[in-house]
């Protein structure tokens, strides 16, 4: 783990103490100590080429998580269609400027398209359709897999962490992504195909992490969309151990209609529905991934 998360992330050693649902010992994870002092971010990926399994859903819960946790998060939405924007409650269309804007304009600084967002804590740089025009654009740019680390650099030590919701696909944009974090969370919706992408896309994290980002490491495989009572579910999350082993998290989001409903509420379930499992699952993911990073 980089130095970045030495400020970051401070937790007390934990014993088993029951088992995840794959049969292996559930740590009791702590709740964190506040941290210190606030930056440098550790940046991560929200990252899986497949769609509807759950990176929009994750990125927001999860930075509203860390940030009822005292850390400082920004969400960087980087999908053109700007779901993780209206998801905190900001209309993309009344934004004048967006992230395509710190990509394309160097006049342009972070701090200039961060918006703050009703959740404490939380900020967000929003998205809108005109960065779907990005990837053509950054092709004859000089270093075009790190614009956006260049502008990100800019904020790094204002926030304890920075998660990039990525669209669902390898192009340059995610490839932009891969560059800028030191970390790549996996949601993995708990169904066959999209158990097959995810080699795809481990392939595509070492390639970045070989040719421009030796920083770069998985943070987790996050099981999505869990439900048990399914044998298909159950069988995709034993595969997922076999193949992945200890990078699978102990933590399981479960299927719930409650994810959709804050959704349409335009806001993170942990305050939509703060004492809904999901929620408690989402502050869970936030307390494991604080634990794992120390």
């Amino acid at each position: 783990m980089s130095q970045v998360t030495s400020t970051l992330f401070e937790a007390t050693a934990v014993e088993p103490l029951a088992l995840d649902v794959v049969g292996r010992p559930m740590p009791d994870f702590p709740e964190p100590l506040p941290p210190r002092q606030h930056g440098p971010a550790r940046i991560v990926a929200m990252c899986n080429q497949k769609g509807g399994v759950g990176k929009t859903t994750t990125t927001i819960n999860l930075g509203a998580a860390l940030a009822e946790y005292g850390r400082k998060v920004l969400l960087v939405d980087f999908d053109p269609q700007g779901a993780a924007t209206v998801g905190l409650g900001i209309n993309p269309g009344e934004q004048e400027l967006s992230v395509y804007n710190l990509l394309m304009d160097r006049t342009v600084q972070a701090a200039d398209v961060i918006v703050p967002t009703a959740t404490p804590g939380l900020d967000v740089i929003p998205a809108n359709i005109d960065l779907s025009a990005a990837e053509v654009q950054l092709v004859g740019e000089v270093a075009r897999e790190s614009v956006l680390a260049r502008g990100l650099r800019q904020v790094t030590a204002d926030y304890d962490v920075i998660l990039i919701d990525c669209q669902p696909s390898l192009g340059l944009l995610t490839i932009n992504a891969l560059t800028a974090a030191q970390g790549v969370l996996i949601p993995l919706g708990c169904e066959y195909y999209a158990l097959r992408g995810v080699a795809l896309l481990i392939d595509t994290i070492e390639k970045v992490r070989d040719r421009l980002n030796p920083d770069l490491e998985i943070d987790g495989l996050l099981p999505t969309m869990y439900d048990g009572r399914t044998r298909h579910s159950r069988e995709v999350v034993q595969r997922s151990l076999d193949a992945f082993g200890d990078t699978m998290l102990h933590t399981v989001i479960a299927r719930t209609v409650v994810f959709p409903d804050a959704s349409v509420a335009a806001e993170p379930i942990t305050s939509f529905a703060p004492a809904h499992s999901g929620a408690s699952a989402y502050r869970q993911l936030a307390r494991e991934l604080i634990f794992r990073a120390q």
